[in-house]
């Protein structure tokens, strides 16, 4: 809302960073029909790997978590919830696989905002779809127990309001063609969490809606990589910096620059592990294998069985065991205690 106030969001100086990133995502763009032509194979696997973590580190991020196992389970839609927890898991499935398979037809409403949150809801309490009725905050627990407030958001009375202004603004200037839309999707993003509009889940929607307009804008990076695993990997920055833009936003006196960076770098991050990825499991054979070499590269020089299977979601725990076999034969890993809590340390 404040972020497309007439004339706001056409202000802030863009800077050489910025506009490098925008051109270098822009590039990465370009490659992802050619990635899809020549490795679908290795896109499905990157892909069933995407879902898993991005379910996962999305509700983790909210301090909503379950057994990696039970959320592989859920994902494949092969058992059923049986607590809250994964209640709140398997609906934040349905709204990701809805973005996946229909972003294309998904006009950008309210309505349809009011329809994903209840669907994000659909198996625990009847609480989504609905605007809040009772005013909210942004607060911090500090180590000490105390808790700092770090945003007072739109009051309830004015919530609906604020979004209708909100989408009827960023529609107007999406469709115009004139913005960057690289730029107008972390404006819409940063101007939904300062709102709040709901009682619960608006970061999860947050980090659904950006799928959806990046989707629709032509990135399609978070089907393959997950997007939520970078934002989960970089929370610290992700709360400082939503906490440095969200200062005098409702006198409309606030700083997009330092959230446009983050947010542009995240993408950009996951279209170069994307890039990476791909040209590792180019061929049909081996690909999971090569996730799996490229993942332990990545970890720290001590790592547990369990960090490889958060890691690489949709590979079997027989598959990963024989690729410990194999750096282990070729003296490049050796393991430091056994067992099924195994801790492995690179040589």
């Amino acid at each position: 809302m404040k972020s497309f106030e007439q004339g706001f969001i056409e202000q802030p100086p863009i800077t050489q960073q910025l506009l490098q990133t925008i051109r270098l995502i822009g590039e990465y763009k370009g490659k992802q029909e050619l990635f899809k032509e020549q490795a679908p194979q290795a896109l499905e696997t990157l892909r069933q790997a995407a879902v898993i973590q991005s379910t996962e580190s999305s509700n983790r991020i909210e301090g909503i978590t379950a057994p990696l196992e039970r959320i592989k389970q859920l994902v494949a839609e092969k058992t059923t919830p049986r607590d809250r927890s994964e209640q709140e898991i398997a609906g934040y499935r349905d709204v990701l696989n809805t973005i996946h398979a229909s972003y294309a037809h998904i006009p950008f409403t309210t309505g349809v905002v009011l329809q994903l949150h209840r669907d994000l809801y659909q198996f625990s309490v009847p609480q989504g779809g609905r605007w809040k009725t009772a005013n909210n905050e942004i607060s911090e627990t500090r180590p000490d127990g105390t808790k700092f407030l770090r945003f007072q958001p739109v009051p309830a009375f004015e919530t609906p309001e604020a979004m209708e202004r909100l989408h009827e603004r960023f529609n107007y200037l999406w469709q115009s063609g004139e913005f960057e839309p690289l730029l107008l999707i972390p404006s819409y993003v940063l101007d939904f969490l300062c709102i709040h509009p709901f009682l619960d889940g608006n970061g999860r929607m947050a980090r659904l809606l950006t799928l959806l307009l990046l989707y629709q804008a032509g990135y399609e990076v978070g089907r393959f990589i997950s997007l939520e695993r970078i934002v989960e990997d970089t929370k610290q920055s992700y709360y400082d910096t939503l906490y440095q833009c969200s200062q005098n936003w409702h006198q409309g006196q606030h700083s997009l620059l330092p959230w446009y960076s983050y947010f542009l770098g995240v993408v950009l991050s996951a279209y170069r592990e994307f890039e990476q990825r791909v040209g590792l499991v180019t061929t049909t054979r081996g690909a999971k294998r090569e996730m799996i070499l490229d993942t332990v590269q990545r970890l720290p020089n001590q790592f547990q069985f369990a960090d490889l299977e958060r890691a690489c979601p949709g590979v079997s725990r027989p598959t990963i065991n024989r690729a410990l076999a194999e750096l282990r034969k070729t003296n490049q890993i050796r393991c430091i205690k056994p067992g099924r809590d195994a801790v492995w340390e690179k040589i």
